[in-house]
């Protein structure tokens, strides 16, 4: 991880609203129940929620929200996968691992 990438990550995480969808991610089936019985298979297998689902519990414009998780998903943070017209999005555990490793080794 170079330093350019670490710095998107954390301008990201910078965000109360943006750290807290970060944090619902890691259990989306607790943190979005409502959302769990309309998966489709190749996304309950994965993982993932809807933009929807996150628009309505962060309770902001679609476009903010847009914003937030495109900002989110450059930096490495998520992974998005589309079916359909919807758009799912679960976390990217691999650069969260990088991030985590980054601060031990340089902070």
């Amino acid at each position: 991880m170079d330093n350019l990438n670490a710095l998107d990550i954390f301008k990201a995480l910078s965000n109360e609203t943006r750290l807290n969808i970060l944090k619902w991610l890691r259990e989306p089936e607790k943190n979005f129940p409502a959302q769990q019985a309309h998966l489709p298979k190749e996304v309950s297998i994965k993982g993932g929620v809807c933009v929807g689902d996150i628009q309505e519990k962060v309770n902001l414009s679609q476009s903010t929200v847009s914003h937030y998780l495109s900002l989110m998903q450059k930096a490495g943070l998520l992974e998005a996968v589309r079916y359909g017209q919807w758009t799912y999005y679960r976390r990217n555990e691999e650069t969260l691992a990088e991030i985590s490793s980054f601060i031990q080794r340089e902070l």
